[in-house]
């Protein structure tokens, strides 16, 4: 069997660290990253997907997790059709060419001069190969949104995205059931292997028009496998923060389905990345190590607190008076 590595994105999620996961000690970005490295070998990078990591964030985090240690990197929103605050392109392109962007709230790329979009790729390469070369890239995550359908500008856009960065991993997640359902499944995964482009599999809420169904295609190395948790109160409830629409935590059973799954995948891409995303206090941890024992074929670890997080209300608050539990291992 291929090896398969577990962690989760955004480990420096505040209400993960407000959860105790981190020891009062370990206080600082730096520490942080030094501990949750020490406990897994890999993590999503998600801040990638909000602004363009600054060459102190790279040293950061190369410096601090071992040799082994890889990261998955999300694209930026701008790159996967999403609206992006203004704000967040980067200060260099927002002067260069201050008169020919269009100044919204949240831009596009056709707001953008063409000569700004080149720049953006080639940044991107570049924070690729800073990772290459430290041989801790994983895979360059393009996670399309529920307006990304099947067709064929949205496949000829997927491919530019791969002749964009030809020498390095690349895995697509869709948002919409329709590019995985009967009438489009064979065509979609035989187009992802013919580009060399792994299908991002993932586990969450099911009966919804963006409902993905949990498979375990491979379709290039390394597999990749996403865990968001499956709160369907909170699925495609509208004005939902993310805090509220992944708070969940797996049971046992949950997680057990996916021990066969993952290990088959494993065995067809020789490597499979698992990030679990349902970032809400330490439940992607606790997961991880759970489904980490499973793997290994231990018994899973006692949770850290019993029960499950309260049930998802949406006239709650983010932060729930009493929540997060405290973390103790």
């Amino acid at each position: 069997m291929g090896k398969i590595v577990i962690g989760i994105s955004a480990w420096a999620d505040r209400s993960l660290v407000a959860s105790g996961f981190y020891p009062a000690a370990v206080n600082t970005p730096a520490g942080r990253l030094r501990y949750y490295s020490a406990q897994f070998n890999v993590a999503e990078i998600d801040a990638s997907y909000h602004y363009f990591p600054t060459r102190r964030n790279l040293e950061l985090w190369l410096e601090n997790t071992p040799g082994d240690f890889t990261f998955d990197i999300r694209a930026f929103s701008l790159f996967t059709g999403h609206p992006t605050p203004y704000t967040s392109l980067p200060r260099g392109i927002r002067e260069k060419y201050a008169d020919r962007i269009e100044k919204k709230a949240s831009v596009y790329q056709h707001h953008l001069p063409p000569e700004a979009i080149e720049e953006l790729w080639e940044a991107t390469g570049r924070t690729a190969e800073a990772f290459a070369a430290a041989g801790k890239l994983g895979a360059i995550v393009f996670q399309f949104p529920p307006w990304f359908h099947p067709g064929p500008d949205n496949l000829e856009y997927i491919k530019q995205c791969r002749e964009r960065l030809p020498r390095h991993r690349l895995a697509v997640e869709f948002r919409v059931g329709t590019w995985l359902d009967d009438t489009h499944r064979e065509s979609t995964l035989k187009f992802l292997k013919g580009q060399e482009l792994a299908l991002v599999c993932v586990d969450e809420p099911q009966g919804f028009r963006t409902s993905l169904p949990p498979l375990g295609e491979v379709t290039a190395s390394p597999g990749i496998v996403r865990f968001h948790g499956r709160n369907a109160a909170a699925w495609e409830l509208k004005g939902v923060s993310p805090g509220e629409k992944f708070r969940y935590l797996y049971d046992e059973t949950e997680l057990q389905e996916w021990v066969p799954r993952l290990k088959g995948m494993a065995e067809a891409a020789g490597a499979v990345h698992v990030i679990f995303t349902n970032k809400y206090a330490d439940s992607p941890v606790r997961n991880a190590l759970q489904l980490k024992e499973m793997l290994s074929g231990g018994s899973s670890p006692k949770p850290a607190f019993s029960g499950r997080p309260e049930p998802f209300e949406p006239s709650a608050a983010w932060r729930t008076p009493g929540w997060p539990p405290r973390y103790s291992p």
